[in-house]
Parts: structure tokens; sequence; C-alpha cells
């Protein structure tokens, strides 16, 4: 492990490589990593809620390798190939609305980048509107959007953007709320008429797993129909039954001009897309937007089949049905231990927010000692929220009952002893 170690800090760049908890594995496989210590560990992570499908799912592996067999490069445009062409056709059947055309890329950063460029090219207007909390990527148009955290944006100089409140689940009436910030976004700071979009995660994700109400989303929607503004939902994290729906705007009932989606969309293979009708993507010219590996042929193989799985094994229910179950043991174990705040799910996504014991005040430091402990027990979760106050469980839709309870049984044995230790 030591020389692990001495490898990563010469040569992998601390920005990733120092994520948590940096555990050393050498296979992965249905809903386990398997570590170099010898030992298995139940992954409530899918990979940062990538693996929706579970790790190395039989047909996906048996995709992966009939692609191989047939093209491993694209580039599209300069060829065409059937992978792609019935990948696309199969995601227009599932999108919302008039959603059917697609830029495709490799990460949600250039699925978001191309939602922003091509809004503000169609509309002619300069200006972005995000959310307080959102996430949408690190590549510098997406960081101008990105709020979750100050400290992704410093001595990175950003601007075209503009920022409203993120929808509080807990007011009285959030709706109320974002007429009044909009107003007064509009009233002081930049026109409507200069606003190109309004993007939003329809559930905050590296923010910390806020729900917000349908009728906020709604109004969002209203709010940019009334002004001639277009509406980006960045469903990265969202999409592909995280909700217990294909996508997010499915659950919400509120259907997006635009769309990014990646993340679940290949099960751990480089792949995502911008989303929009052929109408408005018509309108971005040749050349003024293009990528040499998005799209790839073996990624399109994997992500059809990602599709069959979900289809055939009926894991929107089960997302469903286990999410349901999740939250509430995690209510159950919340009324018995303090460190744990407000409970947050819909579906498989599922916030926990730690809470020092005794002032009730988000902890990072409670958080990190139960990821730790929960990780020596052998389960991983994974962190989020402003304060790092957040334990994600993104469990694969795949799960059991069983797994779940196994899961949240060691989590609840942390919580026992850090309670008897303190």
């Amino acid at each position: 492990m030591d020389e692990i170690k001495d490898l990563v800090d010469r040569h992998l760049a601390p920005s990733m490589a120092k994520d948590h908890p940096n555990l050393p594995v050498e296979k992965e496989e249905g809903h386990y990593y398997y570590g170099k210590d010898g030992r298995q560990y139940l992954d409530f992570t899918s990979g940062i809620a990538t693996t929706n499908v579970g790790h190395r799912h039989p047909k996906v592996v048996k995709a992966i390798k009939k692609g191989a067999d047939e093209l491993t490069h694209g580039p599209s445009g300069v060829i065409m190939y059937d992978s792609i062409l019935e990948l696309s056709q199969r995601l227009a059947a599932i999108l919302p609305g008039d959603l059917d055309c697609f830029f495709y890329g490799n990460s949600g950063a250039e699925a978001v980048e191309g939602a922003l460029k091509l809004a503000r090219h169609v509309t002619d207007r300069p200006y972005v509107v995000s959310f307080l909390g959102g996430f949408h990527g690190r590549s510098m148009g997406a960081l101008s959007v990105s709020t979750s955290k100050s400290k992704y944006r410093k001595h990175q100089p950003v601007n075209g953007t503009y920022q409203l409140p993120y929808a509080d689940p807990e007011a009285e009436d959030p709706v109320a709320e974002l007429d009044r910030h909009a107003e007064q976004l509009f009233k002081y700071q930049v026109t409507p008429e200069e606003v190109a979009a309004f993007i939003v995660e329809p559930v905050l994700g590296e923010g910390g797993y806020v729900v917000p109400p349908a009728s906020w989303l709604r109004r969002v929607r209203e709010l940019c129909d009334e002004h001639g503004i277009l509406l980006i939902f960045d469903e990265v994290q969202t999409g592909f039954g995280r909700t217990g729906e294909w996508f997010a705007s499915h659950t919400f009932n509120v259907t997006p001009d635009i769309m990014a989606i990646a993340k679940g969309i290949a099960s751990g293979l480089p792949l995502s897309a911008t989303v929009a009708s052929r109408e408005l993507m018509q309108k971005w010219p040749l050349g003024s937007h293009a990528t040499t590996f998005g799209g790839n042929p073996i990624a399109c193989h994997a992500a059809n089949a990602v599709l069959d799985v979900i289809e055939e094994e009926d894991l929107l229910a089960n997302t469903k049905e286990q999410g349901a179950y999740a939250y509430e043991r995690l209510l159950t174990i919340q009324k018995k231990y303090p460190e744990i705040g407000r409970v947050r799910a819909l579906g498989l996504m599922i916030g926990i927010e730690m809470v020092d014991p005794v002032t009730k005040s988000p902890s990072s430091d409670v958080l990190f000692d139960c990821l730790d402990r929960a990780l020596e027990k052998g389960v991983l979760f994974y962190f989020g929220g402003n304060e790092t106050e957040i334990m994600r469980m993104i469990p694969p839709l795949t799960i059991t009952k069983e797994e779940i309870d196994h899961g949240l049984d060691l989590f609840e044995e942390t919580l026992k002893e850090r309670g008897s230790s303190n």
C-alpha cells in the first residue's frame, strides 16, 4: 500500500488523486469493489452515480467486446456507424417532449458546455442564469455556472452568468421566493431580454441532494417562457433512472429546452450528450461546435446495453422500491443518533446530513469520521454539500433490499461505536 501511495504522490495531480478515500482496488463486480487488501466493499457510490446497472454488468461487458471487434474510434461525422444511430433513436424515444437531437461528448462538463453554447448561439443573448449550490462541471464555461463550492472558482475569472437561490424545500413558499429573487435580478442586475438560458439541476447533486418542490421547477419553466429564455436541465447525475424515472424531468413533469446527460449513460465509459429538439439543433451551423472523441462507437454500444438492462430488469421500479425502503430505514436510524440531521431522498439519490451532535450544525468532521468508519466495516459512501456535510448514498439501481440492509446496518454500527467512543 505504501508503494501505491508513493506512486500517487509522485505522478498523479493531487486535485483529483487525493479524493477520499483513495481505496486501492483491483476489481469491480456487481455492487462491490474488491480491494488490494483482499476485502470486498459494498459500493454505495456507483462510481459517483455512473454505474447505474452495477459494475461490469455482463450485458454491458459483452456489448463493449462486440464494439471493440468492429470500431474503436469514430470520429463521428467523418464516418458514421450503427451504434451511435441506434442509441440516438432509442434516447429520442425515452427523453421528454421533443428532445430528439444529440451532440455527443465525453463528460458531463462537455455536455453542459455544449448546452451553454447552443443556448447563446440560438438566442443571440450573452448571459446565463444558474442557481446557488448547483454543480455543472469544472471546465471554464461549466465552472461559470457552478456554485456548489467557492473553492472551485478560486483564481478562475468567470463571467457572463448570474445566480438565483436554489429552492429551499423547508421555506413557507418557495415559489414566491423564486419570484421575488427573479424580480430583483431582472430589476438590478440584468434584463431578461439579455438572458439566453436558465440552467438548473432538477435535484442538486454535489450541492447536497436538495429535492425542490415540483411547483418550484414548474415556475422556473414559466419564468423562462414569459421572457423567451431557454431552460437547460443538467441531468448528468439525475438521469438514467436515478430518481425512479428515466429522467428527473419525468419525475417532476417539467420539460426543458436543452438537456445535458452523462454519467449513467454508458456504465462508466466516457460518453455524454447535449440534447435539444431537431428544430433548435438545426440553428447550430456546421463547425460551430465539434469534437474528436464524442460519441465513441464502443461507448455507444455500452449505452445501448445499459438501456436494455434498465428495461429488461425493470430498474425504474426497483429504484423507487429500494429508494423508499432505504429512506424509511434512514429515518428510523435518524431518530436514534444525534449525528444525523436531515435526510433527503428521491429514488436512489439519497443525502444524509451529518451534524455535530451537540450544536446540530453541519459537520465535515463528523462526516469524514463516519465515512472512514463505514469503509473500515466494508461499505463505501461518498460526500457532498457546500460544507462537505452530506453523506451521499447512491448505490446501483440493481441493488437489493438485503444489500441495503447490510450497508445501513454497517452505517448504524459506525454511529453506535462513534457514540460510545465520544
